[in-house]
């Protein structure tokens, strides 16, 4: 696959691909820097007759992921929007305290939506980002109008569905090509389906090093290639395990907003995972969808269709201007 002229040049493509009948949103790359000298990144999205429009829905997307998962997502919902790149992903600095977990996680966040959006949020994460949205939720309730939380429970088994992330990444961290990357993603059904969104996907979450080699732009897979290779403990957590620990409960139990759990019947997520969340979140939804883990790039037609719903795509909510520049 040939480099994109820039990183949104595939909107039109994916919106075609979707059967999207409408002009591509306009793509803004935002940076923020944070007090301890790292960067936060991620993608703006606006319609192209209002490219000023302030975002009404926050994505942010799982271990292992970037902001862009959400592409197909955000071209069926039809609103604006912003994908946030978790620390350690995409462009976002990576953290020296290997510190991978939502309440970790969470103040960056809520640093850039305080500083990319104008208005309460309907706050949308899967997985990782599922757990990190119901931290910012908790702790920030006056950033977020609603909360989703795609395919992921604190009390899900580390040892079920989640090995599946942990042993995709547990391979080599450097390639020859991107090839072989999207050939790996394939192997383990990952990439969206086809070879061609697969590529997409793996072009934005790599990198080509100095010396020609290929290498995963995210921690995320250092940290399981590390802990897979190394004959001693590796210093620091479990990149999969320690993102479910209580404190996941504690956080949805003290978010106010509305809360809806979305999983995918063939996801992580299972019936007695979401009868537990129901007990312990009991004024919360769930809905249950045919699909994966990935539900956003499995389904996104579906999913985007939803959180416009949730978001008062209908007009009940209607999205201005910003007024930044």
């Amino acid at each position: 696959m040939s480099d994109p002229i820039d990183e949104f040049s595939f909107l039109s493509e994916q919106a075609g691909e979707a059967g999207i009948d409408a002009p591509a949103p306009h793509g803004e790359r935002l940076t923020l820097d944070l007090p301890d000298g790292r960067t936060l990144s991620a993608l703006r999205y606006s319609p192209a007759d209002a490219p000023d429009a302030a975002p009404i829905v926050t994505f942010l997307h799982g271990a292992g992921l970037n902001a862009h998962t959400w592409d197909t997502t955000i071209l069926a919902l039809g609103l604006p929007a912003l994908a946030v790149d978790l620390p350690g992903h995409g462009d976002s600095s990576w953290r020296d305290d290997l510190a991978y977990v939502a309440r970790v996680l969470a103040p960056d966040v809520a640093a850039g939506i305080a500083a990319w959006t104008d208005a309460p949020q309907l706050l949308v994460g899967q997985s990782l980002g599922g757990l990190t949205a119901a931290a910012v939720a908790a702790s920030r309730p006056d950033l977020v109008c609603e909360l989703v939380v795609i395919d992921i429970t604190p009390g899900i088994d580390p040892d079920a569905g989640p090995t599946q992330i942990r042993d995709f990444f547990a391979g080599p961290v450097d390639w020859a090509s991107r090839d072989e990357l999207v050939d790996r993603a394939l192997s383990f059904g990952l990439g969206g389906g086809t070879r061609r969104k697969a590529e997409r996907g793996v072009y934005f979450n790599s990198r080509i090093r100095p010396d020609g080699r290929v290498e995963w732009k995210h921690h995320f897979a250092h940290l399981a290639n590390a802990a897979s290779t190394s004959s001693v403990p590796v210093e620091g957590p479990d990149a999969v395990a320690s993102v479910l620990g209580e404190s996941g409960w504690e956080d949805l139990a003290a978010v106010a907003a509305p809360t809806t759990l979305i999983r995918g019947e063939r996801g992580y997520v299972t019936e007695e995972d979401a009868a537990e969340f129901l007990r312990r979140v009991p004024e919360a939804s769930v809905v249950t969808v045919s699909s994966g883990h990935n539900v956003q790039e499995e389904i996104p037609i579906e999913l985007g269709g939803r959180l416009r719903t949730l978001a008062g795509g209908d007009g009940t909510r209607p999205f201005r201007d910003s007024g930044k520049p």
